[in-house]
């Protein structure tokens, strides 16, 4: 099953017998506190449209648990995920179409939840609500009782010790900008670097200006040649668990399995005991 859908795509499925279930999720990755600026709010863009029949899903609160040693953006607590998710309507057997803003960060962190607690029928909207075509709603739907029951464990999932190991016998990807994983700047963590031995590969890399996903076969040939072998296994980290779901997102799109570091470098660089690389190069 392909892990995106078009626009024209979800509006076939809208009116088909079987409609999915379509999650609004926007977020940013907020420094308006340091610009003095109030932070976005995405509920609120949320009510000022959204595609008809949405229903908004809040990051901070439903797809992470509280930040922390493991994170700014661990992993939520599962009867609380699952609670979350049942409360949007979500169902075991009727399909998923999660979407964002267009940067498909927010959208692919819900994406990876959801298919790595085993719900087998999720699709991320490409480019986001700026690719949706139809007319928006500002009505908010009745509430509709799902009966999703996470069960973690059907893809890839790392942890620190994990992403180290993979580090040295198979490709870990650094999904961050490559300023951040050179340790030139670091806006957010502790100390800027990358995980030593993993490769520098930005997720924005992976879409053209539209925010849509490049081909996959320009996205596998992208992958191979960071190291993606067919015998290598591949995993990826960012920031906190976010852009780098976009990037395993990605993969999947090329059609390479990939598992994901949730904590992330927020997790990694807050131990001052493990080691942290600089510069272009992966050691």
């Amino acid at each position: 099953m392909n892990a995106i859908i078009t626009a024209s795509e979800l509006a076939g499925d809208l009116a088909g017998a079987n409609p999915p279930v379509v999650l609004d999720v926007r977020w940013q990755l907020s420094t308006a506190k340091a610009a003095g600026e109030p932070p976005f709010d995405g509920r609120a863009a949320y009510e000022s449209g959204h595609v008809p029949g949405a229903v908004y899903v809040d990051l901070d609160r439903d797809l992470a648990g509280p930040a922390g040693a493991t994170g700014r953006h661990p992993l939520p607590d599962l009867e609380e995920f699952g609670a979350a998710m049942r409360g949007a309507g979500v169902f075991a057997g009727r399909p998923v179409v999660v979407y964002d803003g267009g940067q498909g960060w927010a959208a692919a962190r819900a994406w990876w939840l959801l298919r790595w607690t085993g719900h087998p029928d999720v699709r991320v909207l490409d480019g986001g609500l700026p690719s949706w075509q139809g007319e928006l709603s500002v009505e908010v739907p009745a509430r509709v009782e799902g009966d999703f029951a996470p069960v973690p464990g059907a893809t890839g999932l790392l942890d620190a010790d994990g992403a180290a190991a993979l580090a040295r016998s198979g490709a870990l990807f650094d999904a961050r900008a490559g300023e951040r994983y050179r340790g030139e700047v670091e806006p957010i963590d502790r100390v800027g670097g990358h995980i030593p031995g993993a490769v520098s590969a930005p997720t924005n890399a992976n879409v053209g200006p539209d925010g849509r996903f490049l081909p996959p076969e320009d996205l596998r040939d992208r992958f191979k040649g960071l190291g993606a072998s067919d015998d290598a296994e591949v995993g990826v980290y960012c920031g906190s668990g976010v852009s780098g779901a976009h990037e395993v997102l990605a993969l999947a799109v090329a059609g390479i399995p990939a598992a994901l570091y949730v904590g992330s470098w927020s997790e990694w660089s807050s131990d001052p005991s493990r080691p942290v690389a600089v510069g272009p190069d992966p050691q």
